[in-house]
């Protein structure tokens, strides 16, 4: 594995490729596998990675994955707005 690794590093070095770049790829793609291999579960994905699951959401959207869309953030409809009720008899 180390020797794959190293492998990865001279050919991006020698390609020209940037330390921030190289770390936006390699970012990327764990943070793609992760949620592929837990099936779009954020938490699931953020522990396999060994990161919180806002930081999961934000990076995701920084590289604009699609599978980590934010859910709107409505309230359910038994919660969305108290009834009133009306009183009977005298006021």
């Amino acid at each position: 594995m180390k020797n794959e690794f190293d492998g990865l590093v001279a050919r991006l070095f020698n390609g020209g490729v940037s330390l921030t770049d190289a770390v936006g790829l390699l970012e990327r793609s764990m943070i793609e596998a992760a949620l592929h291999n837990s099936k779009g579960n954020q938490s699931a994905a953020s522990k396999q990675l060994g990161i919180h699951r806002n930081t999961l959401q934000r990076k995701a959207l920084e590289y604009g994955l699609d599978d980590c869309r934010g859910r709107s953030r409505r309230k359910p409809a038994h919660r969305a707005a108290p009834v009133r009720k009306r009183r009977l008899g005298a006021a």
